[in-house]
C-alpha cells in the first residue's frame, strides 16, 4: 500500500504519495485535497485505492508501448520462457512491434491501430527470403501482442481491457500438406552417401546415426547423455535439450514439451555402434590426458568437447552443398517417420517415438505417407471382398 502524506498550504490541503517505480522512473503524485485537513485525508485514501486498484494509473499515463514492452519481457518472458522462446519473442518485439507501435502509448492505443498493424505486418517482404512473412511469423507476432496486453490487464494492471481480444489474423489461402520434397527427406541411397562422407572419425557420425534411428530433434541428440543411455536394456530416454546460446556457449534446458519426455527402443546396429563409441571415448580420454574436456555427453568430438547444434547446423549445410540434395538435420526425423510409416508402423507408436504432444501433428506432418496407408487400406478391403 502507497504511503501518503497531507501538506497545508493558504486555505488548501494537498495530499501526495509515492508512485511505484517504472523502468527506473520514479514520480511524487500530489494533488489537491480541499480545505479541510478531513476532506484532504478521505481524497488521499480515494487516490490511493484508485491507484492500487487501476494499477499505477498516473505513472502510466506517458507510459509508450516500447517501454512496456520492455518491462513486459524483463518481468514476464525472462522469468517463465525456455532461452530460444525468449530470443524469438525479442526478435519479434524488436524486429516489428517496437519500430511500428512503439511510440504509441499503452493507455491509448486501441483495436483499430493494432488491426491494421496485423494487416500490414502481414504485407511485409522479409530480407533473407524476399517474401511475404509467412504466417507461422504473422500469428506469433499476434501471439506476443495478445500475451503481453494480457499481462497488462492482469495482474500489472496497467489497462483495464485487452485491445487484441478484438484484433483478427489477417485470412491466408489454405496451403496443402507439405511433401516429401518440403520435409527435405532423403532416400537410403542418400543417406548411403551421407555415412560415407562422414565416418566414423567424424564428430558428425554419431548425431547421424541417432538421428536417423530415433528421429530425436538436433537439440535432444546433443544434450544426451550416457546415463540417459541403457546399453543393456537397449534404450534411450529424452529428459534434456541443448540450447545454443551466443558463439560458442550452449546450455541444457527441459525438453520442448511435456510430451517431448519418452524412452525410445534402439535397435542392435544403433545400439552397436554405441557400444563402440563409449569405447572409442574411454580411449580418447586417456589419449588426451588432461587435455581431455571431461564431460558425459554422448555426442562428443574427439577431445570431448560436446557437439552443439550449431556445429551440427554448420555440418549439415556443408553436407548438402557437397552431395547436391536438400539436407538439414530435420531431415532424419522426416525420414525416420516416413520409413516407418510407410513400413507398417502404425502413427500412434510414432507420435510416441517423435514426442509429438497431438497425433494430428504426426497425421498432418505426414500426410504424404497416409494417403498411401489409406489407399492400401482400399486394397486390404478389397482382397477381402474377392476372397470372401
Amino acid at each position: 500500500m502507497a504511503e501518503g502524506y497531507i501538506r497545508h498550504r493558504g486555505d488548501s490541503y494537498y495530499y501526495s504519495f509515492e508512485a511505484a517505480v517504472i523502468g527506473s522512473k520514479r514520480k511524487r503524485i500530489e494533488r489537491f485535497g480541499g480545505h479541510t485537513e478531513k476532506e484532504a485525508k478521505r481524497a488521499l485514501r480515494k487516490a490511493i485505492a484508485e491507484y492500487e486498484r487501476a494499477g499505477i494509473e498516473y505513472e502510466l499515463s506517458n507510459l509508450s508501448i516500447s517501454d512496456f514492452f520492455d518491462y513486459w519481457f524483463k518481468k514476464y518472458v525472462e522469468r517463465n520462457l525456455k532461452y530460444n522462446t525468449q530470443h524469438n519473442y525479442k526478435n519479434i518485439i524488436d524486429k516489428y512491434i517496437k519500430p511500428h507501435l512503439g511510440n504509441y502509448k499503452l493507455r491509448t492505443i486501441g483495436p483499430a491501430v493494432l488491426q491494421k498493424f496485423i494487416d500490414d505486418v502481414s504485407e511485409i517482404v522479409d530480407d533473407r527470403t524476399h517474401r511475404t512473412l509467412a504466417k507461422h511469423t504473422v500469428e506469433i507476432i499476434f501471439t506476443v501482442l495478445k500475451g503481453a496486453f494480457r499481462k497488462a490487464v492482469y495482474p500489472y494492471q496497467f489497462i483495464r481491457d485487452n485491445p487484441m481480444n478484438y484484433v483478427d489474423m489477417p485470412k491466408y489461402n489454405i496451403k496443402p500438406h507439405k511433401s516429401r520434397e518440403d520435409l527435405k527427406i532423403i532416400t537410403l541411397q542418400q543417406y548411403d552417401q551421407i555415412l560415407q562422407f562422414t565416418p566414423p572419425a567424424d564428430s558428425f557420425h554419431i548425431p547421424l546415426l541417432i538421428g536417423f534411428n530415433t528421429g530425436m530433434r538436433r537439440g535432444e541428440v546433443c544434450g544426451l547423455q550416457w546415463d540417459m543411455v541403457d546399453l543393456d536394456a537397449a534404450t534411450i530416454k529424452v529428459e534434456r535439450n541443448m540450447i545454443q546460446l551466443t558463439g560458442h556457449d550452449y546450455e541444457l534446458a527441459s525438453p520442448k514439451t511435456a510430451a517431448s519426455y519418452r524412452t525410445i527402443l534402439i535397435g542392435s546396429s544403433l545400439l552397436n555402434e554405441l557400444r563402440t563409441w563409449h569405447k572409442q571415448q574411454m580411449e580418447n580420454r586417456l589419449r588426451y590426458g588432461s587435455y581431455y574436456f571431461e564431460s558425459n555427453f554422448v555426442c562428443t568430438h574427439e577431445n570431448g568437447k560436446p557437439v552443439t547444434p550449431n556445429s551440427i547446423k554448420y555440418k549439415c549445410g556443408h553436407i548438402s552443398k557437397e552431395l547436391g540434395f536438400p539436407f538439414n538435420y530435420h531431415s532424419l526425423r522426416h525420414t525416420h517417420a516416413t520409413l516407418l510409416l510407410e513400413n507398417g508402423a502404425k502413427p500412434k507408436e510414432i507420435q510416441e517415438r517423435l514426442g509429438h504432444s497431438r497425433i494430428s501433428t504426426t497425421l498432418d506432418t505426414y500426410s504424404h505417407v497416409t494417403q498411401k496407408m489409406k489407399k492400401n487400406t482400399v486394397d486390404i478391403l478389397e482382397r477381402i471382398q474377392k476372397n470372401s
